[in-house]
């Protein structure tokens, strides 16, 4: 990549509304060499302290943003009495999802120590979970810390997606800073953006890190600025704005200070960390105070509690007092005490405010509830989250094969387990519904609840689910429903589809540009231009703003429209307007007439209505969902008859040949059903039938 450039560098910002002048922060001299100055306009509201960005330049300049301006107001007198303590640094790593953030963890494990020279030690090694494996996600948040020099480094690896969002807002009540990892072709995407407005909200340091550096398309001049640009989208502080970069190949284990740099291990992000992340401001004398950010529950030692404690110190067999944020306190007392060190939790005598710890023996600990002083303990304030935005109906199994594979089955079984979904899972929400065998249960996605129900049947529950709906509002008598923006990358000859079928959708269409061409990034008379060629030419980056409704089953849509070619990714925007009426599926299904055994000599007349579902010798019932109709409506045949026996001697049976059926995980018959319609799902299958209570209302 070549740059051109006269000196000085007039760059226009493109928000206009808010302006500025500030050094680059991917171009500090130290390490990146000349210094390019930006000038831009700046908001009145916030002064900018021009001669703390351009001083001092042979040092090192990090952000410490104590917290957001209401927040800061409010604590002024009681921070004037903390102490920070310097021996600890207390870290969440958050990102998009596949951008290598626990790739870069394993890296960084790995080179701390952590584990034996000849331990056998898998990839991803936080994401433990076995659904987390087979997905390539990270679900859970996760604690481990590392000691780089003479500095504990409490580590908290995060979800990436949006849907996960609860368990982000949660951790970052325990750190004091951000690794905000991006990816060197991607750049910031939305769940990017999502995970950093929640680190600037709670006025968190960040460090960016560039990640996949060595990728031969990687653009980190382009990133950078991009993710310079969201930080001033999302009104980040001065201070915040003047963000370290650090640039890093987590698989190779390697980062620098500039991306053709790289040292020969993680030595450099480690530094930064230290000197960019501030220790804990404790009180270090106060009465005992530690929150319930995260909940654990082990089958010998039963509930642990785990966060970070805010002041005095923590010992094992103490007495303390369990409070609410009502005032309503109980007494208990701590059985154990363990702090986490490299991979695993150890034993603790006692913890000193600042650092993160785990309690045993506080048997009804909640989320949110504040361990303190026994005497004159007060508590912390309640972890707040965002509300859910879709709502699913779970019920007991009403079909013929009820029972054949599930251990739990009834009402009461189904009950239990989703009202302790609730104690560790504060961005969800469970309701009766309108009989004493159904509920509701609300989420931040449908992601969000498919994976609760996984997690469920590979339990042994047996359970039907019906389609997902958005969860509305009423605001002054308007009807309101929740809206997310939806970013496309397609390629060109099949973005006519893709448009087509999100404006079917009410969608509206915000930005479309093509990828891989030449991006101006300041003004044509200063002759300086970035070649941006990151993906294969031809390729089109779409972006909506969509009702979540027109979402619902869009994803398989899109991936139709594109012959498997279109990424998608979505993020939560704001409620707005009802839309109108949308028609998600024109097609309709193929319905099981009766019960019995599917035969070939049936499904070879049957699959030339539509697509089916099933493969001969498959146990279905009346009712079940075998196909996808290759029209509007239903169609009800019979998938079990069998070829007549007579005893008339003929030439050999002419062969059957079948299409191979289609093959529906259960994220996939959750956004194909519609309102009439239900799946089931067992430990061993997942099906789709129609709703017998459904009434048609036409």
């Amino acid at each position: 990549m070549e740059m051109t450039m006269a000196t000085p560098i007039s760059f226009t910002n493109p928000n206009p509304t808010r302006n500025f002048s500030f050094s680059s922060p991917r171009l500090r001299t130290p390490f990146f060499g000349p210094t390019l100055s930006y000038s831009a306009p700046i908001a009145k509201k916030t002064p900018f302290n021009s001669r703390s960005r351009n001083s001092n330049r042979n040092s090192v300049k990090c952000s410490v943003s104590e917290a957001t301006e209401a927040a800061r107001e409010a604590a002024t007198e009681r921070r004037s009495q903390l102490m920070r303590r310097s021996d600890i640094r207390n870290i969440a790593i958050v990102a998009h999802v596949d951008h290598g953030k626990t790739t870069l963890v394993d890296s960084m494990l790995k080179q701390a120590k952590v584990f034996r020279d000849n331990q056998f030690v898998q990839e991803r090694i936080m994401d433990s979970n076995d659904l987390e494996r087979e997905r390539g996600i990270t679900i859970l948040s996760k604690n481990t810390s590392i000691t780089y020099k003479d500095t504990k480094i409490n580590i908290i690896d995060t979800p990436g997606h949006s849907d996960f969002g609860g368990e982000v807002e949660r951790v970052l009540n325990m750190v004091e800073g951000v690794l905000l990892v991006v990816d060197s072709v991607e750049g910031p995407m939305p769940q990017t953006r999502f995970v950093l407005k929640k680190a600037l909200e709670f006025g968190h340091a960040v460090v960016v890190v560039v990640n996949k550096i060595d990728r031969p398309s990687a653009r980190p001049e382009f990133v950078v600025n991009s993710t310079f640009e969201l930080f001033i989208e999302l009104n980040a502080s001065d201070e915040q704005c003047d963000f370290q970069v650090i640039y890093a190949s987590g698989i190779k284990g390697k980062a620098g200070l500039a991306p053709d740099n790289l040292a020969e291990d993680l030595g450099p992000l480690f530094e930064t960390i230290v000197r960019c992340i501030p220790g804990p401001h404790i009180d270090k004398d106060g009465p005992l105070q530690m929150l319930a950010t995260n909940i654990e529950v082990d089958g010998h030692k039963g509930r642990i509690a785990i966060g970070r404690l805010h002041a005095g110190v923590l010992r094992r067999g103490m007495d303390v007092k369990v409070c609410t944020t009502e005032d309503t306190c109980r007494y208990a007392k701590v059985s154990e005490l363990f702090v986490y060190e490299k991979f695993s939790r150890v034993g603790a005598e006692a913890v000193e405010a600042g650092d993160i710890c785990a309690v045993c023996g506080i048997s009804d600990i909640q989320i949110g509830e504040t361990i303190a002083d026994k005497i004159s303990g007060t508590p912390l304030p309640a972890i707040k989250v965002e509300e859910p935005t879709v709502k699913m109906a779970f019920s007991i199994n009403t079909s013929p094969f009820v029972g054949r594979e599930g251990k739990y089955v009834t009402s009461r079984n189904l009950r239990d387990r989703l009202y302790r979904e609730l104690e560790r899972n504060l961005a969800m929400k469970v309701e009766d519904g309108e009989t004493s065998d159904t509920f509701i249960v609300s989420g931040r996605g449908t992601l969000h609840i498919t994976i609760l129900i996984e997690n469920m049947r590979r339990e042994g529950y047996e359970f039907m689910v019906g389609p997902p709906k958005v969860i509305n509002k009423k605001v002054d008598d308007k009807l309101l429903e929740p809206y997310e923006i939806a970013t496309v990358e397609v390629p060109e000859a099949h973005t006519g589809p893709v448009v087509e079928l999100l404006g079917k959708r009410r969608g509206l269409m915000l930005d479309m540009q093509g990828l891989g061409s030449v991006i101006p990034l300041c003004h044509p008379s200063d002759n300086l231009y970035f070649h941006v060629s990151t993906r294969s030419e031809g390729t089109t980056l779409l972006k909506y703003k969509i009702p979540t409704r027109g979402l619902l089953g869009v994803r398989n849509a899109i991936l139709t429209a594109s012959r498997g070619t279109a990424v998608l990714n979505t993020i939560f925007d704001s409620y707005g307007p009802w839309a109108g009426d949308i028609n998600t599926r024109d097609q309709g299904s193929l319905v099981a007439f009766e019960n019995g055994t599917t035969s070939s000599y049936a499904l070879s007349s049957s699959q030339e209505r539509g697509q089916l579902f099933v493969s001969p010798g498959v146990d279905v019932y009346k009712g079940q969902i075998v196909g996808i109709y290759q029209r509007s409506g239903d169609l009800a045949l019979n998938v079990c008859k069998r070829k007549a026996a007579t005893n008339v001697r003929s030439n050999k049976d002419v062969a059957v040949v079948l299409d191979t059926p289609l093959e529906y995980s259960l994220d996939d018959c959750i956004e194909y059903i519609q309102e009439d319609e239900l799946v089931e799902v067992t430990p061993k299958s997942v099906r789709m039938l129609k709703n017998p209570k459904f009434k048609k209302t036409r």
